[in-house]
């Protein structure tokens, strides 16, 4: 029977309109925790999706393993990315096995995916070392070009998935209560919060603009501290 999760492999083969965003939100974050945390030491990343994180992460963590649980995304990210030397293991989330703990264990758009993302938080604290963290980022239902659709009247619901989300497989949108109420369900502190990529218009209106790089810099910086308004939210867990 084929994994049901290779059926959205075509999401993150790179020819979709919001491969754009992608780009900017995935080298935006990883390269964020690289800065908050120094990019040392042990990594467990939940997940390959585009492959843009593991394939920055893996050139500044001493160790660097990431579960996947399917085979056709795997692939997927070794033909995009094949000098790429992290080490994958092919697993469901669920089923993982090993006592081994890290420095840092990420979930990057990860709950959103998930059947139970308390579950999947809980289970995954036996792999944070002492001291360590574990940073979770998710898409945020309420970032500001929602806001405004939903207020122009053409978004009667800010939490309804598109037809985007569900090619990604998406379950749910998140906002940062949502997000802190399954955070604390899990047992965690929050230690930070904050925003990627403040998104004031549409991809398609973006696109058009044709925007200075150094602008979508200044919208990823200004978003830090606006999480309730940009694209993605990610937390810092203790």
């Amino acid at each position: 029977m084929k994994n049901k999760l290779d059926n959205h492999v075509l999401a993150y083969e790179g020819q979709n309109l919001y491969d754009f965003d992608n780009n900017i939100l995935l080298n935006w974050y990883a390269n964020r925790i690289i800065t908050l945390t120094g990019g040392k030491g042990t990594l467990l990343e939940l997940g390959l999706g585009h492959g843009f994180t593991t394939n920055i992460f893996t050139e500044y963590f001493d160790r660097h393993v990431v579960l996947d649980g399917s085979s056709a995304v795997i692939e997927n990210f070794h033909s995009r990315f094949p000098t790429c030397k992290v080490e994958i293991i092919e697993t469901w989330f669920e089923e993982f096995e090993s006592t081994e703990q890290f420095d840092l264990v990420v979930l990057g758009f990860i709950l959103e995916h998930v059947d139970n993302p308390v579950d999947i938080m809980q289970r995954f604290r036996k792999h944070v070392k002492q001291g360590g963290s574990m940073f979770v980022s998710v898409p945020n239902a309420e970032v500001l070009n929602r806001r405004l659709g939903h207020l122009a009247g053409m978004l009667p619901d800010m939490q309804a998935l598109s037809e985007n989300d569900r090619l990604l497989g998406h379950q749910r949108y998140y906002t940062v209560q949502t997000l802190s109420e399954d955070i604390h369900k899990a047992g965690f502190e929050i230690e930070s919060i904050e925003g990627i990529y403040l998104k004031p218009i549409t991809t398609s209106q973006i696109l058009s603009l044709n925007l200075d790089e150094r602008i979508i810099d200044a919208l990823c910086q200004v978003g830090i501290d606006y999480p309730e308004l940009c694209c993605g939210i990610m937390a810092k867990l203790k």
